[in-house]
């Protein structure tokens, strides 16, 4: 999973991505960890599908533009508009089925 810059950011959402993923975490998160490990997997299985990851503390904005409640976040994209956001990761196999449906 690519990690994003703040440059890199708008030029993702910009671009005419079908749907792709952002995982919103903070370094010194536990849950983050755990949700890390889930998302590594998930890039195994749905390797097709684009996921990208950012530091929250990099970027105030995007939390504020989003609305971004808690870390660790999930954000589903579609052409640069957020279509869902996830909080709990569950499960591997939840993660997988909600992201399987995009994946191409």
């Amino acid at each position: 999973m690519q990690e994003l810059r703040n440059s890199e950011l708008e030029y993702i959402t910009n671009n005419n991505y079908d749907y792709f993923i952002l995982y919103l975490y903070t370094p010194l998160c536990g849950t983050c960890q755990v949700a890390s490990k889930i998302l590594g997997v998930i890039e195994e299985l749905l390797p097709a599908l684009q996921m990208f990851k950012a530091d929250l503390n990099y970027f105030p904005k995007l939390a504020e533009e989003f609305q971004i409640e808690s870390v660790p976040c999930l954000l589903l994209l579609q052409n640069g508009r957020l279509k869902e956001k996830i909080y709990a990761f569950q499960s591997v196999p939840y993660i997988y089925e909600k992201l399987k449906k995009i994946a191409k």
